[in-house]
This record gives structure tokens, C-alpha cells and sequence, in this order.
């Protein structure tokens, strides 16, 4: 089984049609291969239902919370979908990831950067449109891809 972590911005794009990325997003998911599976996590869980009830990101889009939570009930029916407990050695690598940038204030990079972590503790290949994320893996090591 191939696993995949997709951010927020891959889920986003997966669950709107009017995204800018959609049709790159499903043209990536359908060309994966039988045994592949995208996983949730608490944080991308999290992330897409204040995304889909945010009207900044979803305009007249906008759904309830309820609705929301329809939209992820379906990814989990979804048979190449499931929801992944944090690995045990999550903790050392979100540290690990966040050391580039120990002597900054925080950013955005800390969320990326625990993506980043759980998706190298969980060994699944981070999916991502956020080119700065998928060079900053690449450079540590870690599996990422940048669906075309």
C-alpha cells in the first residue's frame, strides 16, 4: 500500500469544483495506482472543515459546519481514504522540521512543518501545491509531490 498525505490545499481543492487546482487535484487522485491511499490527520481534518464554513476562502460556497462535516464524512467513504492516528515519533520530527527556523518568529511554516513531520513519521509522500513546501521537503529528505 502506497500511502499519501495531501495538505490542506490538495483536500481544498479535491472537495470545491471551483478551485483553481480541481481539475489537477482529480486528474493526481485518479491517476494513482489501486493500492494507494490518501490519510487524514487531526490537523488536515481540522483544517478543511474551517476552510469549507470560512467565507474569505469559499465565498458564496460557504458551508455550514453540518455541511462541513458532510463533506468529510464523504472523503471517508471515499475506499481510498482513512483518517491516521499521530505516529509515535511525531513529536521529535515536527521538532526536527521546525529547526530551520528556531530563531524566527513563528509563520505559516509552523503548520507546514508539521505536515511535513507527519507525513515523513507516517512514511507517506506529502502531496502538495505549495511549491516552497514541496522544495523545502525535498531538501530535507522527505517524500513530497507537486501534482501537474
Amino acid at each position: 500500500m502506497t500511502l499519501f498525505f495531501p495538505d490542506l490545499n490538495v483536500w481544498l481543492a479535491l472537495s470545491v469544483s471551483s478551485h483553481s487546482h480541481c481539475r489537477k487535484a482529480w486528474n493526481w487522485l485518479n491517476s494513482l495506482p489501486d493500492d494507494a491511499r490518501l490519510i487524514f490527520a487531526w490537523y488536515t481534518q481540522i483544517g478543511l472543515l474551517r476552510l469549507l464554513t470560512d467565507r474569505a476562502a469559499m465565498g458564496e460556497q460557504t458551508l455550514t459546519l453540518r455541511q462541513a462535516w458532510g463533506a468529510y464524512d464523504r472523503w471517508l467513504k471515499d475506499p481510498r481514504v482513512e483518517f491516521y492516528p499521530e505516529p509515535r515519533g511525531l513529536d521529535a520530527a515536527f521538532r526536527w522540521a521546525t529547526e530551520p527556523f528556531a530563531a524566527q518568529p513563528a509563520t505559516k511554516w509552523v503548520g507546514d512543518c508539521y505536515l511535513l513531520a507527519y507525513s515523513k513519521e507516517s512514511e507517506a509522500s506529502l502531496v502538495t501545491f505549495d511549491a516552497a513546501l514541496f522544495k523545502f521537503a525535498r531538501k530535507h529528505g522527505c517524500a513530497a509531490i507537486l501534482p501537474a
